[in-house]
């Protein structure tokens, strides 16, 4: 008897691998029911599986405002197997109280519940093993370390202006996040948008956990191994950046604010006679009426439409703030007002009255954006300024900021009514909607500018967003601080911002909050050149942010670094195409290139400290981890051969083990660092060996021809090779095959001569270039140069 008692006691302290109470297989998965709580789980694809649970036996709606129908729809058949079932990647086992495991068919554990759901009330809790060589990345651009192990953070999207490293929560939420394990990767998106929560072993060190106050378990797995499989995987998920104009990829000068119009224009000036190459200029609050959206202050700005035409003739771009407060303005001739309480645009209170809330204009109200109605009619606003040619829209304040109260927000309790295809039409709580408020904001804007424009690809800046936001804006990191420590913050929050899908993505330049040290702007602006947005933004009462500030020696090396991102434009707009496919950031951490770079499977960007980074697949950055200091730092370049761009030197990193294998670029070996001392006119870039990057004449925006070749810069060595991509950089004719697509490949020959592949031209755009420039650089002075004509016909070159 007492045998039986342990057998038993044995049985019942089994792990989730014992069958759970009740199973039923699904072609594309299984639902399992323990007590009151079913566990649905799917399979999208062979490496993607969707999690749900729901009590008392009703599932919740199936809508998401973040994945993409076409995908969260999507299904493959499995493979039944006792407890689970199994996909051509994956295994899948339920166990008991529904705690749920994964492994890969190679039988690596992905993810393990130890324990059931933890439930109170409406508010529950899931916990998952974490190993203690567990890292995690993503969450958009929370602040504090580029690997999110050790903290715990909150997605309730806030207006926190001067937040610090310690600050959280911030603008966005972006419940997506990278589990990386010995080389092996795995996404998990946590569908939900109420206030949620997210727990790396801050808590207890060997368990992660996710919930949230309210809605839905909702969740998808989605496995590598490789990260940059995840990334592509989440991109098929929410959607990928869409291309962007050309001009956006520029430098861009911004200020709160630039007033009056002679002040802009005195600015732009400042930046043609400079020679400083410059794409965009923005207006904050201070051109409106009372700082109302959608209307320009006529005393400030008497000829806006003639200035935005001057603007545009030295080629200059406008982007102009719209934030989504309209001003409480019955009976003053305020149109926005005016038609959208004549459409019944706006958010409403328990009671059934609009909600009003104090924000920059005055008391103010706020457009219901869970309508399509509204989107439309909010879309339908931005009419007049794009008759008058104004080129991009900057979104603020859409988390959404309210002055009064300690929230910063609208109260809880504000009702919003969504009337959404794909959607039960019902009214919801702001504590749901908070979260998507300022991604359907910038929806709004981007589906009204195509509507308006439907053949001009829409500039769309935003501040607040949620997963799947990419789709429709370009983001920042909100209102940093003119201080070294945010300098140094900024490379971590763009490369989480990147994993998370936001490739298009920048922090203000110089800091907003406070004015830069001449040093500290320079470094900043030396930086921002290798970052997807580039713009210079400052805060009303803060000295001058602009690159001629603190005189010649300053400007000149500012100067140096804005010209060089120009040049490399066409490499930069071929990495944006890419990201336009298949969600690959341009601003990139080490191991989504190098995922075997270190022996025992860590991410090597942490022997970095979180200064270097990949701009592209080719290009890695090298700043200090402590830019302030003078002291040398350490450089931890991926074992191979790099080359320095600036001089061209050769710098081999190759053991000799690696010497005789160099099929695996980026070979599991340490090698020593490299050790800097910094210069204030240095900012180190490595390229790659077998990096062919294209670049282009200097020019002083995008808008003007380049002079002379395309040049490709050739860093001889294995897996050789390049691409570059073209289109008219505005339109949407490339989707007609109006485009230039190109690829190359070197090969390096035994006589040291350096054959060169050029391929043929795909697509009918005719490029701006005529010849073709091929300099070899292999450490060796002066370059190997050769220029023959651009025939569009598929061509080797011999390069001696």
């Amino acid at each position: 008897m007492r045998l039986l008692s342990l057998v038993v006691l044995f049985l019942s302290c089994l792990p989730a691998l014992s069958q759970p109470a009740q199973s039923k297989p699904l072609p594309n998965g299984g639902e399992f029911t323990a007590g009151d709580s079913t566990l649905r789980v799917t399979a999208l694809r062979d490496d993607v599986l969707r999690v749900r649970m729901w009590r008392s036996g009703h599932a919740p709606e199936d809508a998401s405002w973040a994945v993409l129908p076409e995908a969260r729809t999507a299904q493959v058949n499995v493979t039944p197997t006792v407890g689970g079932f199994e996909t051509a990647a994956l295994e899948v086992t339920v166990g008991d109280k529904l705690r749920l495991a994964v492994t890969d068919r190679a039988g690596h554990l992905l993810q393990q519940d130890i324990e059931p759901v933890q439930w109170q009330g409406d508010r529950f809790r899931i916990y998952k093993r974490k190993w203690p060589t567990e890292h995690f990345f993503g969450l958009g651009d929370k602040p504090g370390p580029l690997d999110r192990a050790g903290q715990a953070f909150t997605m309730w999207n806030t207006d926190n202006f001067g937040w610090q490293e310690s600050t959280d929560p911030i603008y966005k939420s972006i419940p997506f996040f990278i589990s990386f394990q010995s080389g092996i990767a795995l996404g998990v998106l946590f569908d939900n948008t109420w206030r949620s929560f997210f727990d790396f072993g801050r808590e207890m060190p060997d368990t992660y956990s996710f919930g949230a106050s309210n809605g839905p378990i909702d969740y998808y797995l989605i496995y590598g191994p490789d990260p940059k499989k995840v990334v592509e995987t989440y991109a098929w998920l929410t959607g990928p950046t869409p291309l962007p104009p050309l001009w956006s990829l520029g430098f861009q000068q911004s200020r709160y604010s630039y007033e009056p119009e002679s002040r802009l224009m005195e600015v732009a000036d400042r930046l043609r006679a400079d020679h400083i190459p410059a794409d965009a200029v923005y207006l904050d609050i201070d051109f409106q009426q009372k700082n109302r959206p959608f209307t320009v202050d006529q005393i400030k700005f008497p000829n806006f439409s003639a200035m935005v035409s001057e603007l545009a003739r030295k080629q200059f771009h406008l982007v102009v703030i719209t934030d989504l407060h309209i001003a409480k303005a019955p009976n003053e001739g305020y149109a926005p007002y005016d038609s959208g309480t004549a459409g019944d645009h706006f958010v409403k209170n328990p009671d059934g009255s609009t909600y009003v809330g104090p924000v920059w204009p005055g008391p103010s109200v706020f457009p219901e954006f869970t309508q399509k109605a509204t989107r439309e009619w909010w879309g339908g606003l931005y009419k007049e300024f794009t008759s008058q040619k104004v080129a991009g829209f900057w979104n603020d304040m859409n988390e959404p900021a309210v002055f009064t109260y300690p929230t910063k927000t609208m109260p809880d309790d504000v009702q919003h009514r969504i009337d959404e295809p794909g959607f039960q039409k019902r009214t919801a709580a702001h504590l749901e909607i908070h979260n998507i408020y300022g991604l359907e904001n910038s929806r709004a804007t981007y589906e009204g500018l195509l509507k308006l424009q439907p053949n001009q690809r829409p500039f769309v800046l935003t501040r607040a967003s949620y997963a799947g936001g990419q789709r429709y804006a370009a983001t920042w990191t909100g209102d940093n601080s003119s201080t070294w420590n945010h300098l140094r913050q900024t490379v971590p929050q763009l490369l989480n911002l990147g994993l998370s899908g936001f490739s298009m993505s920048g922090a203000d330049v110089g800091g907003f909050a406070g004015s830069p040290s001449p040093d500290l702007l320079t470094r900043w602006l030396q930086l921002a050149a290798f970052q997807p947005i580039d713009r210079d933004h400052a805060a009303k009462g803060t000295r001058d942010h602009e690159p001629w500030a603190d005189g010649p020696q300053h400007e000149a090396i500012r100067r140096r670094y804005i010209e060089e991102r120009y040049r490399l434009l066409p490499y930069l707009y071929t990495a944006a195409e890419e990201t336009s496919r298949d969600g690959m950031p341009i601003m990139r951490p080490l191991f989504l290139e190098f995922p075997h770079a270190t022996t025992d499977g860590h991410p090597m960007d942490l022997d970095a400290g979180g200064g270097e980074y990949m701009f592209g697949a080719n290009l890695l950055i090298a700043p200090s981890p402590s830019p302030e200091e003078v002291a040398p730092y350490e450089l931890h370049l991926p074992a191979g051969i790099w080359y320095d761009y600036w001089t061209g030197e050769k710098l081999d990193r190759r053991t000799k083990t690696a010497a005789r294998d160099l099929e695996i670029r980026d070979a599991a070996i340490a090698v020593k660092p490299i050790m800097i001392t910094p210069k204030l006119e240095e900012l180190p870039v490595y390229v790659r060996e077998g990096s062919i990057l294209p670049l282009a004449p200097l020019t002083q925006s995008t808008e003007e021809k380049p002079q002379g070749a395309l040049t490709l810069r050739v860093y001889p060595g294995e897996q050789c090779g390049g691409a570059i991509y073209q289109d008219d950089g505005t339109s949407f004719a490339y989707r007609n095959g109006h485009f230039l697509r190109m690829s190359f490949t070197c090969e390096q020959q035994s006589n040291g001569r350096v054959r060169v592949h050029i391929g043929a031209h795909e697509g009918d755009f005719r490029p701006w270039w005529h010849e073709i420039r091929i300099e070899v650089i292999d450490g060796t002075t002066p370059a190997k140069t050769r220029t023959v004509e651009d025939t569009g016909r598929s061509m080797d070159v011999i390069v001696q």
